[in-house]
């Protein structure tokens, strides 16, 4: 199922959702040192095989995206309050009047920090939450396999 939704400047946005996967593709803005921001475009994508997980990929340029993976816990709670240690750091924000997610990002490559709109995010992870519900991840995944991929990768 493809669904568009209202995003930033009523662009739209498409939400794909079936029994194991949700994505979403939306509009945000890299927020640059002047304080102007750059508009850019993510990927978000979801699946019950891995339902601890959010993965956004950044589309910059030409070049391949690049990907973060963050817990869908983190960004959910950030939608109410800062959230976050270290490398990734979320909370709630208003630009211009519209309720945004701040997610600020560090690697040894440098910092940058995002303007996600609240709305198309929040609908984003409602359908996570629909195709997994918050308590029930474990019931989701293949521990022996989970385990067995620990044992081989050390």
């Amino acid at each position: 199922m493809k669904a568009p939704m209202r995003g930033p400047d009523d662009e739209k946005v498409w939400l794909t959702m079936n029994s194991t996967t949700v994505s979403a593709e939306l509009g945000l803005r890299l927020v640059v040192p002047d304080r102007t921001t750059v508009p850019l475009l993510a990927g978000l994508s979801y699946t019950a095989e891995d339902p601890y997980a959010i993965r956004m990929a950044f589309h910059v340029g030409n070049d391949e995206p690049v990907e973060w993976i963050f817990a869908r816990e983190l960004l959910t709670v950030g939608i109410v309050r800062r959230v976050g240690d270290g490398d990734v750091q979320v909370w709630p924000a208003r630009s211009d009047g519209e309720r945004t997610l701040h997610i600020s990002l560090t690697s040894p490559f440098g910092q940058a920090l995002f303007e996600v709109p609240l709305a198309p995010l929040t609908e984003f992870l409602h359908r996570t939450y629909e195709l997994v519900p918050a308590g029930r991840e474990v019931d989701f995944m293949d521990l022996d396999e989970e385990l067995t991929n620990m044992l081989w990768s050390s």
